[in-house]
């Protein structure tokens, strides 16, 4: 039967999973009863049994990682200005199988992604990608990976339902940009696809990666986060890049230029970071500057934390989240040439009081980007984003959010600390609802959250239900409520989630996110042999 252990030496348990391959695993879990505790609820056993392949890659081994999402605690989008983020590992999570073969004829090779994710419109279930496409001689008789540029029109010739497979062929692309992985013509005779090796046999190599994923679409809570670290992931043990196997900051650094480059959503680097980086039943406590981990704070027994879906699709490469993304660095580049002190990295660098003093009024409410560019021949200074000239910012607001939310987050993480009290949740409470009412200011904000968000208030402590905020990106997706840790609270919620779903939802209760699991760091890697 299929054992699990940790490399090198075997423990006692037994796991479902397809009878020819073995199991053993790399991953810090310790002993099988702690597998099935942190994982089950994420479907690894599931995951592990459904895979159909009889034997892994031409070494017999396969590789299994897995990212989860993540609910935006405080922080959002003040994580591009520098902002301190409070971020937590959801239990929904993405699996990654990834096995590698030499099969068919000369330039047949290619990378085959298939998804099982059930949940989101608009996914298609498999795209076969020829490696040829993903490459070019640069003239010297060496391979290179194709331009951005090249990408681009590769994309293009893609259906709408195999668009999503951007989040993972486009990692592949980004380690060979990055030297990471190697494309060649040719191996040395004999040797064969193995599970380590960096070099890409662009002619015959079959690279299969198969998905699943039980974070939802367009909920705000990093679906495409949990795909391209988990991916990544999946990548990093199959082609033996250490540097992302060994340190998670890089790898949630690479998840981000994935995003940013082969995706083109201008995220931060929030999502990516709480994905590979987090820890089970811990807030990642993250400052954005652009990307340092301060800690992991292990929630109090006091209080929850859970997420409501409002059931309006979210997206980072939407108009609105790029809008305002774009209007702050506008901002920042204005308040750069007018403060005393000099050029500003981070827009945070301002605090709440010299903004008030003053630096508010060199910020207009409303700029046009033509006007923006004529006197600002250097740009706004973010790669991820451009200026439309046709359009007006609104800049001062844009701005002034992730000044203040910086300010909240501190406070906020401050009295977690603090001892509990009934004051401790009434002013985290408000920390929460300050946020979401500025999410509207900028643009960010939606009937349905504000639906939600005004339900939590008119419950109230009376039940336990302290705050609540719009999460992400905004404009839609899921909503974070904090709450003490009483029966009478959770049935609040369990309530607001059915009388909303009804009203909303055609009777059916909007979906709640509640739990923690690892993040991709934690979780390793798990080989399978057979």
């Amino acid at each position: 039967a299929p054992v699990v252990s940790k490399t090198g030496s075997k423990v006692d348990g037994e796991m479902a999973m397809t009878p020819q391959l073995q199991f053993i695993s790399a991953c810090n879990v310790g002993d099988v009863g702690r597998v099935r505790a942190e994982f089950d609820g994420a479907n690894a056993d599931v995951f592990l049994s459904s895979l159909d392949w009889t034997r892994g890659g031409d070494d017999g081994a396969a590789v299994v990682t897995r990212a989860p999402g993540r609910l935006d605690v405080m922080g959002g989008i003040a994580d591009y200005s520098g902002s301190l983020v409070l971020q937590l590992p959801l239990r929904e999570g993405c699996f990654a199988a990834l096995r590698r073969r030499t099969g068919g004829a000369e330039g047949l090779g290619a990378l085959h992604v298939t998804s099982r994710a059930t949940d989101g419109a608009g996914r298609g279930e498999s795209i076969n990608v020829p490696l040829e496409s993903l490459v070019c001689s640069n003239g010297e008789g060496e391979l290179v990976p194709i331009s951005w540029e090249q990408w681009a029109s590769l994309k293009s010739t893609w259906s709408a339902e195999q668009q999503w497979a951007a989040y993972v062929v486009g990692g592949l692309l980004v380690l060979m940009h990055e030297g990471h992985i190697t494309p060649v013509r040719a191996r040395p005779a004999g040797k064969e696809c193995c599970l380590g090796d960096p070099t890409l046999l662009i002619g015959r190599e079959q690279v299969e990666i198969v998905l699943q994923s039980a974070v939802p679409e367009g909920k705000g809570v990093s679906s495409s986060a949990a795909v391209e670290v988990a991916s990544l992931s999946a990548f990093a043990h199959g082609f033996g890049v250490q540097t992302l196997i060994d340190d998670a900051r890089e790898l949630a650094l690479c998840a981000q230029r994935v995003e940013n480059k082969a995706v083109g959503a201008p995220c931060g680097v929030m999502d990516q970071m709480a994905s590979a980086t987090g820890q089970s039943g811990q807030l990642m406590a993250l400052v954005c500057q652009p990307a340092t981990v301060e800690g992991h704070m292990p929630l109090p027994a006091h209080l929850r934390l859970w997420g409501i879906d409002s059931g309006v699709r979210h997206s980072v490469g939407g108009a609105d989240y790029g809008s305002v993304r774009t209007a702050a660095f506008m901002g920042r580049t204005l308040l750069s040439r007018t403060r005393a002190s000099g050029p500003l990295s981070y827009a945070i660098h301002v605090t709440p009081s010299e903004l008030d003093s003053g630096l508010i009024n060199c910020l207009p409410e409303q700029l046009r980007g033509s006007d923006f560019l004529a006197s600002e021949a250097q740009g706004h200074g973010d790669s991820a984003t451009r200026i439309d000239a046709a359009r007006t910012y609104a800049v001062r607001a844009c701005v002034r959010h992730p000044i203040m939310e910086n300010w909240r987050v501190q406070l906020f993480s401050q009295l977690l600390a603090a001892p509990p009290s009934t004051r401790q949740l009434q002013t985290l409470g408000e920390l929460m609802f300050q946020s979401h009412a500025s999410y509207s200011l900028v643009g960010l904000g939606s009937d349905a959250t504000d639906d939600l968000v005004r339900r939590v208030r008119n419950v109230g402590e009376a039940r336990g239900l302290y705050g609540a905020k719009i999460t992400g990106g905004g404009s839609g997706g899921t909503v974070c409520i904090l709450t003490d840790d009483s029966e009478q609270a959770a049935a609040a919620v369990r309530e607001i989630a059915r009388e909303y779903g009804e009203l909303h939802l055609g009777g059916v209760p909007a979906r709640l996110f509640e739990g923690s699991s690892p993040g991709a760091a934690q979780f390793g890697a798990l080989r399978l042999e057979g």
